[in-house]
C-alpha cells in the first residue's frame, strides 16, 4: 500500500504564505532559513493528546523510524502523511510500529497537526487515540514561548525576562514531575508554545541574549510562574495556590499601562442564575475571603432559593473572567463586575515587565523586582 500524503501545498507551504500577510514575506524567508543553535538539553512537549489522526511530515526529507530506531522510509520533502492509531501501536502511510519517530532531514523542520515545529515528532498510541510528542531542543522551544507569551514588539529587556522566566519554569516543571511521555504541554496551563509561528528575530535575540540563564533559590531552579498582568499588585503564592516560597512574594507592579489593567463586564440575572446554578435568581453577591490586594478566595452567592459558597478560580471560570481581583455591583436588571489584571497574580507580570523595561530596568533588575529572593545563574556554569 502507497502512502497517500496530504497535499504539499495546503498542509506545509500555504500557512506560511498566509502568515505572510502578517509577517512580511521577507519573515518567511528568514524564518526557514535560520539555523539551529546547539543544545543545552532536550524537551518533550506534549504537541497533540488524545486524538485520532494528524498530518506528520517534514520541509525536509523526514527519516521515518520504530520505536527501535531502525528506519523504515522516508516522507517526501514537503509532504505529510496521516498518523493513526492502530491496534499494538500507530500507524503512518503503510509504516506500522508500537510507536513511531519522525525526523527531518539537514536544518528541516516538523509539521505536526497544523504548524510547523523544531525538533522531531513521536507518536505514541493512547488507547483508542495517539499523542504527538515534539522533541525539540530547549533554547530553541524558547524562541516561541517567548513570542507566544509575550509580545515581539517589545523592549528587548522584557522579551530577555520573559526568556529566563520561561527556561526557568520548563526546567522547574521537567524535573519536578516526571512523565513517561513528556516534560510539558503547550497552552496557559503551563507556557504557550506555538511553534515557529510564534518566532520573531526579537525573541531569537532575547532567548540568545540569555542563553542557559536560569532563577535559582538555595541552588535550584525556581518555579518562575508568570502571568499576563496584575493589575497594580502582585500576590503571595500561598495566598493563590498553596505552600509559601520564598521567591513568590508579592510585589508592586508597573502594569497600569496594559489593556487589561481595568476591564468590566455585565451580566444578566437570568444569565447568572444559568452560570451558577442550585441558588435560583441570583440576588447579591458577598466576598467572604480575600488576597492582601483584593482577589476573591471565596464568595458567598446569594439567590431566592438559595445560598452557595463559591472559590474564586470557580467564579472566574464560571463567568469567564480575566482574573479574580474583581467586584459585582447590582446595575439595572442585571450585575456589573469591575476588575483589574489578566491572570493568577503570581510571579512575573509581563506587563509590569514591560513597564520595567520602558523605564530603563534591564532584565536582571526586572527578575529581581519579581522573584525576590533568588539568584541569576547559568545551567552550564
Amino acid at each position: 500500500m502507497t502512502p497517500t500524503p496530504v497535499s504539499m501545498f495546503q498542509r506545509i507551504f500555504f500557512p506560511l504564505l498566509q502568515r505572510s500577510q502578517h509577517w512580511g514575506l521577507t519573515a518567511v524567508l528568514w524564518l526557514l532559513c535560520l539555523a539551529p543553535v546547539q543544545a543545552v538539553v532536550d524537551l518533550r512537549v506534549a504537541i497533540k493528546q488524545g486524538v485520532r489522526q494528524l498530518p506528520v511530515g517534514g520541509s525536509t526529507t523526514a527519516v521515518v523510524r520504530d520505536e527501535a530506531g531502525r528506519q523504515l522510509g522516508t516522507i517526501p520533502q514537503g509532504d505529510a502523511y496521516m498518523v493513526r492509531p492502530v491496534p499494538g501501536g500507530v500507524q503512518l502511510g503503510h509504516w506500522r510500529s508500537r510507536q513511531l519517530w519522525v525526523e527531518p532531514t539537514g536544518e528541516g523542520y516538523i509539521w505536526i497537526g497544523d504548524r510547523w515545529y523544531r525538533g522531531d515528532a513521536r507518536l505514541v498510541p493512547r488507547g483508542n487515540a495517539l499523542d504527538a510528542i515534539n522533541y525539540v531542543d530547549l533554547e530553541e522551544y524558547l524562541y516561541s514561548v517567548v513570542g507566544a507569551e509575550a509580545i515581539a514588539s517589545w523592549p528587548i529587556e522584557a522579551l530577555k525576562a520573559q526568556a529566563v522566566a520561561a527556561r526557568s519554569y520548563a526546567l522547574y516543571k521537567r524535573a519536578e514531575t516526571p512523565n513517561d511521555l513528556y516534560d510539558i504541554g503547550t497552552t496557559t496551563a503551563t507556557q504557550v508554545y506555538k511553534g515557529l509561528q510564534s518566532e520573531a528575530p526579537s525573541t531569537q535575540r532575547a532567548v540568545r541574549e540569555t542563553a542557559a540563564e536560569v532563577m535559582v533559590y538555595n541552588g535550584r531552579v525556581i518555579l518562575a510562574v508568570f502571568h499576563s498582568s496584575s493589575g497594580g499588585h502582585t500576590e503571595n503564592v500561598e495566598d493563590i495556590w498553596s505552600s509559601p516560597l520564598p521567591y513568590l512574594r508579592g510585589v508592586q507592579d508597573y502594569d497600569q499601562n496594559a489593556p487589561v489593567y481595568q476591564w468590566r463586564k455585565t451580566f444578566s440575572r437570568h444569565d447568572l442564575s444559568n452560570r451558577i446554578g442550585g441558588v435560583g435568581a441570583v440576588q447579591r453577591f458577598v466576598p467572604e475571603r480575600t488576597t492582601p490586594h483584593g482577589r476573591i478566595v471565596t464568595m458567598r452567592v446569594v439567590g431566592d432559593r438559595g445560598m452557595r459558597r463559591v472559590s474564586g478560580a470557580e467564579l472566574r471560570k464560571a463567568l469567564g473572567l480575566r482574573s479574580r481581583l474583581f467586584t459585582v455591583t447590582a446595575a439595572g436588571n442585571g450585575f456589573l463586575v469591575r476588575g483589574r489584571g489578566f491572570g493568577h497574580g503570581v510571579g512575573l507580570s509581563q506587563w509590569g515587565a514591560k513597564g520595567l523595561a520602558d523605564r530603563g530596568a534591564t532584565y536582571r533588575k526586572i527578575l529581581g523586582h519579581y522573584y525576590r529572593n533568588a539568584a541569576l545563574t547559568r545551567i552550564d556554569s
